[in-house]
């Protein structure tokens, strides 16, 4: 957070009290209390920059980023010569994914301030963000010649480097910070996801559990589900699944508030005889994933027991064919100040018949405490008839075996971006003989050498992309929701992803598809390697 400081506009006298109380307690982490101070000092002064930007900060720290960037906002529009505000907003237009616009801010600000480092790092931060990452090396290389004993931006030069791949070298760069200040959370968290993307699990744990320790209980909420995803990578499943629990905590910025007016799950209820409710959680591919358990869930209510299904809107078809003793509904997603919440519309004046409601995920701490337990396959059904109407179709795309490639996922941001292999690295794959190649990548055009299936919507139908997928041959592809479709209709998958992913479970297959073959790179930035694997494994299918 950058310093609060003074603002240019002299302070009336009934202000100062009011301000020096906010300011005290802001800076003694009592939000709450320094929140009321500033919008009592705003109700003497409303031009008062300093109680605005006060207000800011406790927004901010809250988690009410949207309430945060209209106080700034504030704040900036009365003293609109405070470089600090500048800064302010452009950390925050950071967190709320707004690259281009904390760019353009700080730019601004170190036009005044050009040896600031805070400002110098969070330039890196925007153009890594907006994949500038030749730009952000740039300015945080410069920066560092400035300042070598700068753990954070050697960091933040680290982090640049993972996101293109360069596993090696960042892990080099997360090291030299956390020389310079061994308790630097964010190095330490950075090195064990960086640790965890090579596939490596040694090391992460320890990583994770010092760089909780490390920041405040509200903070570490994204730490603590990625420890989480760390012990389901290293097969540890009992601790894992009872440390995902991790991804419901409110200190978790990707969490989802359910507004659920029933009984909730508790360890492990007696279900005999009972109304359960299940919601589907977090996105569509991990709905599909976890609806594993459901079959179990259905036989433990046994024949007296009612099991509700909430699913997204797009899956309803599926579950309701896949699931038929089930009543399925769709669940309400929507956005409350930045945080996501979820309802279920279609339950609103029947809640009271719920005897226990519970995520898709919880029961599988329960129910799938071994990879071994994992073998549950075809548990969705497509439709038989749309299936057969596909197998009658396919026949256009050509001679030979018919095989459905997708190779990225909707969201493709610097993140993302590296668990994907480029479209140019499939051209071995694509070159194979004997196989004639159906697109099945939603968000994109007709692609040369691929036949694009006629009458379908690859994004939004996804019932016939589930037949689709059943009358292929075989589906290529990473992890999405249509490679989850595939996998859980029991179609013929292999499934592209890196090394160690954490829904591997530790092993070197994909436990929760019995019939996925796996392939992955040696590291992030070699997908050739593993497209030349694919293509040479196509042939011999073949």
């Amino acid at each position: 957070m950058a310093a609060i400081t003074s603002h240019p506009k002299p302070v009336a006298p009934a202000l100062q009290p009011l301000l020096r109380k906010a300011l005290d307690a802001v800076r003694a982490g009592r939000r709450d209390e320094a929140a009321k101070a500033a919008l009592a000092a705003l109700d003497v002064d409303e031009t008062s920059a300093p109680a605005w930007h006060i207000l800011g900060v406790c927004r901010e720290k809250s988690g009410d980023f949207t309430g945060a960037l209209q106080a700034y906002e504030a704040a900036l529009g009365f003293s609109p010569d405070e470089p600090e505000l500048a800064s302010d907003l452009a950390r925050l237009a950071l967190k709320m994914g707004m690259a281009p616009v904390a760019e353009g801010l700080l730019r601004s600000y170190l036009s005044r301030r050009p040896g600031s480092v805070d400002a110098l790092n969070n330039l890196g931060l925007a153009q890594r963000d907006q994949m500038k990452f030749a730009a952000a090396i740039e300015t945080l290389r410069g920066a560092i010649q400035a300042n070598p004993g700068s753990a954070m931006l050697w960091n933040t030069l680290a982090s640049v480097l993972t996101l293109q791949g360069q596993t090696e070298q960042a892990l080099v760069f997360y090291d030299e910070a956390l020389r310079l200040e061994p308790s630097f959370a964010g190095a330490l968290y950075n090195r064990a996801m960086a640790r965890l993307a090579a596939g490596v699990t040694d090391g992460v744990i320890a990583d994770f559990d010092a760089a909780i320790a490390a920041v405040p209980p509200d903070e570490a909420g994204a730490m603590r589900v990625a420890r989480a995803w760390a012990l389901l990578a290293r097969g540890d499943l009992a601790e894992g699944w009872a440390a995902y629990a991790a991804r419901h905590d409110p200190a978790y910025e990707d969490a989802v508030h359910f507004t659920i007016d029933a009984p909730a799950w508790r360890d492990a209820p007696d279900l005999e005889g009972k109304t359960l409710l299940m919601v589907g959680e977090q996105g569509v591919g991990d709905e599909v994933l976890f609806a594993q358990i459901l079959p179990d869930l259905a036989g433990e209510l046994g024949p007296d027991g009612r099991l509700i299904l909430a699913v997204e809107p797009r899956l309803v078809p599926l579950f309701a064919r896949s699931f038929p003793k089930a009543e399925v509904g769709a669940h309400a997603s929507f956005k409350v100040d930045h945080h996501s919440a979820r309802t279920v519309p279609f339950l609103k004046d029947r809640l009271g018949e719920i005897d226990v409601w519970a995520t898709m995920g919880q029961p599988l701490a329960r129910l799938r405490r071994t990879p071994e337990t994992f073998g549950v396959g075809g548990y969705l059904k497509a439709d038989p008839a749309r299936v057969a109407h596909w197998r009658a179709v396919l026949a256009q795309a050509g001679p030979g075996r018919k095989v459905g490639v997708l190779w990225r996922s909707l969201v493709m941001d610097a993140e993302r971006v590296r668990h994907f292999a480029p479209f140019e690295t499939w051209a071995p794959v694509l070159a194979t003989p004997a196989v004639s190649f159906v697109n099945l990548q939603y968000g994109v055009g007709p692609i040369p050498g691929l036949w694009t299936p006629p009458g379908i919507d690859l994004k939004d139908d996804l019932d016939d992309v589930a037949a689709l997928c059943g009358a292929l041959d075989l589906v290529i592809g990473p992890s999405n929701v249509t490679t989850n479709l595939a996998g859980a209709t029991g179609a013929a998958l292999w499934l592209i992803t890196p090394r160690g992913a954490w829904t591997q479970l530790g092993t070197d297959a994909y436990p929760w598809y019995p019939q996925a073959r796996v392939f992955s790179p040696p590291q992030l930035d070699q997908w050739p390697v593993a497209m030349a694997e694919i293509a040479a494994a196509l042939r011999d299918w073949v």
